[in-house]
């Protein structure tokens, strides 16, 4: 049973800083933030999940009927992630790559306190055995000053970026996976490589302040766990859940921004007409509807928009959106696990195109290019996509953030290299300087 407040806030940005601050004192966090963009699809500006009351967590075996029974025994909001290697439950598939990190492969958590922000109304559910804390809480909160939430530790230690896979390396994988396309064994697959650091320290809360000012994405994210951190400037969501309606929207196809307003549109202009890029998306767009169509009513899967390019801080990018209808008594842990992981990142045919990326890539990807967010009470979810993200083991002392473009018939090495490039600029910034 949850208390329900509403409260009206002054200064909805300020506001957020403050609850982000203050969220620091808990070793289970989950902040979703939106950074005002103007979505259709958006529920909330900002929600922020803390202190687990029950937990969940375990590898890939079985994964997806655990969480099924722990959401229906839970029946409540719960937060967490799935990791990208929860496709080795669906499929008959494996990781046996590299992980500097060792993130469990899905980690849930019901959590005590919730803040939803819309507008400037505050909304908290608080679990009852912990209703009588929210009023000093929210006291705590307010009293949080400009200067503490400034405020950041001193880390001595200059971050030595390195390459998983070097440039050479990296055009010879891609004309075997281009091999393989023009073989006929896919059409298109996402290939990922992992930038790293290690024996490194950083500032978690920091970083992911930085990151976001630079990004200002949709779905960002920032997941404490104990020791363990994401820190995601993330542009696209996975998947929706709202009363029946099912929503789905894959990015495909990226160009970079102009300081020059008439360059800008420029590339914006260009990218919206490229032959290739609009060609992978549409692939990818195939992929969604034949995933969603597993669990929709008959008839209802509907593209609403395709190939439609919308600007972010750091690039323009290519997005279609996806939607379908689903009966009322759809398990909502089914419609993800029928569509997991996310076509935009995987490639088509899904199972052939994740069995070479496995064999290709150097890195498990883990909770790269898996996904972020949460249930409701209502069978409801909101997750997001794993990208433009820095993941950091703090015991390990490991930083990583990894890229990918999609590989077809028509990629050009050097340009799939130059758009890692520009994909990864915003953490290497943030982290190098």
């Amino acid at each position: 049973m949850r208390i329900t407040v509403r409260t009206s806030i002054d200064n909805s940005k300020q506001y957020k800083q403050k609850l982000l601050t203050w969220s620091q004192r808990f070793d289970e966090v989950l902040w979703l933030d939106s950074n005002g963009y103007d979505n259709r699809f958006a529920t909330y500006d900002a929600v922020l999940a803390v202190e687990a009351f029950t937990s969940f967590q375990t590898d890939c075996f079985d994964a997806f009927h655990q969480l099924k029974e722990y959401q229906s025994v839970t029946k409540d909001w719960i937060f967490g992630y799935l990791s990208y290697d929860l496709k080795n439950d669906i499929e008959d598939l494996t990781s046996q790559n590299f992980d500097g990190l060792n993130f469990p492969d899905l980690f849930f958590f019901q959590p005590k306190k919730i803040f939803l922000l819309k507008g400037n109304v505050l909304e908290t559910h608080y679990l009852e055995l912990v209703s009588d804390e929210l009023e000093n809480d929210l006291k705590a909160i307010e009293t949080i000053d400009d200067n503490h939430i400034h405020k950041t530790k001193s880390v001595s230690n200059a971050i030595k970026i390195s390459l998983r896979i070097h440039k050479d390396e990296y055009f010879d994988k891609v004309k075997t996976m281009l091999a393989h396309i023009h073989r006929g064994d896919i059409y298109e697959a996402n290939f990922c490589q992992e930038f790293y650091a290690e024996d490194t320290v950083i500032d978690p809360l920091e970083t992911y302040t930085k990151l976001n000012a630079i990004s200002k994405p949709p779905f960002a994210s920032y997941l404490k766990l104990y020791d363990k951190f994401l820190l995601s400037a993330s542009p696209e969501r996975y998947i929706k859940k709202a009363g029946l309606q099912i929503t789905s929207q894959p990015i495909k196809g990226t160009a970079k921004r102009s300081i020059n307003k008439a360059e800008d549109h420029q590339l914006k202009t260009n990218l919206s007409r490229d032959v290739k890029e609009r060609s992978e998306n549409i692939m990818i767009v195939d992929l969604v509807r034949n995933d969603l169509s597993r669990t929709a009513v008959k008839g209802s899967v509907n593209v609403e928009e395709l190939c439609k390019v919308y600007t972010f801080d750091q690039v323009h990018q290519m997005i279609s959106t996806v939607t379908s209808k689903v009966d009322v008594e759809t398990h909502p842990v089914d419609i993800i696990r029928t569509t997991f992981p996310m076509g935009s990142m995987t490639g088509a045919p899904k199972i052939s195109a994740m069995q070479i990326i496995e064999t290709l890539e150097a890195t498990k990807r883990g909770l790269y290019s898996g996904t972020v967010g949460y249930f409701t009470p209502d069978n409801d979810f909101d997750f997001n996509v794993v990208i433009r993200s820095i993941l950091y083991n703090q015991s390990n002392r490991y930083v990583s953030y990894s890229v990918g473009g999609a590989i077809t018939a028509k990629s050009d090495p050097m340009k799939e290299y130059e758009e890692c490039l520009i994909k990864a600029k915003a953490m290497r910034e943030v982290l190098e300087g």
